[in-house]
């Protein structure tokens, strides 16, 4: 393309004036790097010895995070040049730079500040300062700095004014060069090779950078509309959509990297985050997740954070495959550990789901969420009906009082039923106790007698139940399971005389409640076996129908001690029985081919989302969290524990509406 002489001029002008402010930067950043005056604890400790042991992490954390941006600074001095000018006709040059500047360089701005902007608007648009002066972008340069060993250079800079541009100069350090060279040249050959030396060195338009290596590009300048949506408000969700190349990547990353630091936020922003995690005991800058398809993906991103100072350790980059698992493990008890706790094992290539599961995800969710809702409201009420239904007055009388909790929230959410219930939960705590204590009474003078016949009994008991470990007794009563929630210890001993007798009262407890609810016991469990070995040295019938009203009471009350964690710890079993309803009118799932106990991801998925949506709505209510450390509520806390302030999808096409 043909330059004006004047635009050649002002070209070069801006060149040399652009390497002396990165030398100038980058000199001054390594002059703080290496005096070593830092805030350190040290030197705090000699000027106040009652300085508080906060304060000095405080300002230790501030010197560390001062030396990181002298660090980027040392290495590239500045990522853009804008020239502005004030309604008074007053030009301003702005440097901005990727990191928080150095000191002594009053037109230097990082570029999450709001003056950082500058860097993305278009020539001719208008900015409102912080101070309030509105001003206008003449002229706008992307540097790209290489330090070489004579000197700074930026390389493929990109220069566009209101009279010309957008121009790619492949190197300001030639175009310095090439100039001071042109003044010795005396003969028109040497002229002439010159000019096609600037021409080739600029060039008309903006240059793509070579592909040297698969990898996420850096894009040290966001364009205009990237740039807003870095800028959005912390609390905004956000979908960035876009083809392959267009910075969508990047536009997460700077915007992670601009809400982490606490300087750039906006007031309110700041006292959100400050209450968030007071809340959480999560600090703010390890308060954010980013999920990504595939491991392959999470190295490239890790790399690209790497580039924007943004630490990202496996814990915070994490792809959905592990995090589910992580999740259904140890947090909520959906998968079956080493210990034998859980509902379900996760099987990749299940063949459980239809076609239809596959195509309308969305709808599966909610048939489940809303039937496993109805079905949990409508145990609440049958439970309360058996209590009103007892003998005792004082059950009958709690009874009454449940069924009219239940009767005025007919038609409210879970979370207003729940708060409704609260009240009553010492109450039947209470009462779930006093009952406890008399039919375990009963069941342990039953084992008294035996051990007065023989003295070896427990030993033998025990002798028998390690047998049926090593036989692994898969099948289960699914109904005396269900009955059973909370019944016993989780940490109960497996082995030896403490493991004998837990078992013996677990299964003459299965034996009572089977007989009063005019059940079976499967032979074929764990309790059936163990009964069918103990024969006549159990309860007597008289004692087993007394035992048995008791327990089915105390199950129907248990339904009532703790209902939030009853309700989020149920979702496993209350899955299983929705899948096994479904399969028989042939809705969602195929009829055969696998385990009851087995599970496809997918499911996991809908299991792990209609828990988190419960937490989540129940968290939402100002009154849920100014309480969560009351009994009512504190089963949310260790979900609250697994919040964070930023959650980040990189390539959600590669996710389902679910995992969303």
């Amino acid at each position: 393309m043909e330059l004006t002489t004047e635009s050649r001029q002002h070209i070069e002008q801006v060149a040399g004036e652009a390497l002396t402010q990165l030398e100038s930067i980058a000199t001054a950043a390594k002059s703080k790097l290496h005096d070593g005056r830092t805030l350190g604890s040290d030197a705090l400790a000699s000027i106040n010895t009652m300085t508080s042991s906060s304060a000095i992490q405080r300002l230790d954390q501030i010197s560390q995070a001062n030396r990181e941006s002298y660090q980027v600074l040392a290495a590239e001095p500045a990522i853009a040049r804008v020239v502005v000018v004030d309604e008074e006709g007053e030009e301003r040059i702005y440097y901005i730079c990727r990191t928080s500047p150095v000191s002594g360089f009053p037109n230097l701005a990082s570029y999450r500040a709001p003056v950082g902007r500058l860097a993305s608007l278009a020539i001719g648009a208008e900015f409102t300062l912080p101070n309030g002066t509105v001003v206008e972008v003449l002229e706008r340069a992307q540097l790209r700095p290489a330090a070489l060993a004579d000197g700074w250079d930026s390389r493929d800079t990109v220069v566009e004014a209101e009279h010309f541009g957008p121009l790619t100069i492949e190197s300001l350090r030639a175009l310095l060069t090439e100039i001071a060279g042109e003044e010795v040249t005396e003969d028109l050959l040497g002229q002439l090779l010159a000019e096609e030396t600037v021409k080739a060195n600029i060039i008309d338009g903006v240059r793509r950078s070579v592909i040297t290596k698969m990898g996420l590009r850096d894009q040290p300048v966001l364009d205009q509309y990237q740039d807003e949506i870095f800028r959005l408000p912390l609390d905004k969700r956000l979908l960035i959509l876009g083809p392959p190349g267009t910075g969508k990547t990047t536009t997460l990353i700077r915007r992670l990297g601009q809400k982490l630091d606490t300087a750039f936020l906006e007031e309110g922003e700041q006292r959100l985050v400050e209450m968030v995690g007071a809340a959480q005991g999560v600090a703010h800058a390890n308060s954010w997740l980013m999920f990504t398809p595939t491991e392959l993906l999470k190295q490239y991103l890790k790399e690209a954070f790497a580039r924007e100072g943004v630490p990202a350790s496996d814990l915070r980059i994490r792809t959905w495959q592990d995090y589910r698992r992580e999740l259904a493990r140890n947090a909520f008890g959906v998968l079956r550990t080493a210990s034998g706790s859980g509902t379900f094992v996760l099987k990749d290539g299940l063949p459980s789901l239809s076609a239809e599961a596959l195509d309308r995800p969305i709808q599966w969710f909610d048939d489940f969420d809303t039937w496993q809702r109805n079905t949990y409201v409508k145990e609440l009420h049958e439970a309360a009906a058996l209590l009103r239904e007892a003998r005792a007055p004082e059950v009958q009388s709690q009874g009454a009082r449940l069924q009219d909790i239940l009767a005025r929230a007919a038609d409210s959410t879970l979370a207003s039923t729940f708060g409704s219930l609260a009240a009553e939960l010492p109450k039947v705590q209470a009462l779930v106790t006093t009952l406890k204590e008399a039919s375990d009474g009963k069941i342990k003078a039953a084992l008294n007698l035996q051990l007065n016949r023989n003295r070896a009994f427990l030993d033998e008991l025990a002798r028998f139940i390690d047998g049926l470990q090593q036989a692994q007794i898969t099948d289960t009563d699914e109904q005396d399971e269900l009955d059973a929630d909370e019944e016993d210890d989780a940490t109960a001993p497996r082995t030896g005389r403490a493991a004998a007798l837990n078992a013996y009262m677990q299964a003459v407890r299965a034996q009572a409640r089977a007989a009063a609810s005019k059940r079976t016991l499967s032979k074929t469990s764990r309790n059936g076996k163990i009964i069918e070995w103990l024969g006549d040295r159990s309860l007597t019938e008289a004692d087993r129908a007394e035992v048995g009203a008791s327990l089915l009471v105390q199950t129907s009350a248990r339904r009532f001690v703790n209902p939030v964690k009853r309700y989020l710890d149920g979702s496993p079993k209350r899955y299983r029985a929705f899948r096994r309803e479904r399969q028989q009118t042939g809705s969602w799932y195929r009829n055969e081919g696998f385990e009851p106990r087995d599970i496809h991801p997918l499911e996991l998925d809908i299991v792990l989302l209609a828990i988190l949506r419960a937490a989540g709505d129940l968290i939402s209510k100002s009154n849920v969290q100014r309480d969560i450390d009351s009994p009512a509520w504190s089963s949310l806390q260790p979900i609250l524990g697994h919040y964070r302030n930023q959650i980040l999808v990189d390539e959600a096409t590669d996710f389902s509406p679910i995992q969303l």
